[in-house]
């Protein structure tokens, strides 16, 4: 079983692209030195990343349409 479930990210952030993305550039703060912004058993900072989404501490900015 996933966790947290693709459906309560996918509720975060509604595009699996744009979900992809941001994984990966907050996974990479992380491993930067970034600190966690939330409280998780794991020290994978892809798991980390992926928690903080689900729990709405991190956002996506969509850029507007021209």
């Amino acid at each position: 079983m996933i966790d947290p479930p693709l459906e309560v990210l996918l509720e975060r952030i509604p595009s699996k692209y744009a979900l992809v993305i941001a994984t990966t550039k907050r996974a990479h703060q992380i491993n930067e030195g970034s600190l966690p912004l939330v409280d998780v058993d794991s020290t994978n900072p892809v798991t980390i990343a992926l928690h903080e989404i689900a729990a709405g501490r991190i956002r996506v900015e969509r850029p507007r349409e021209l």
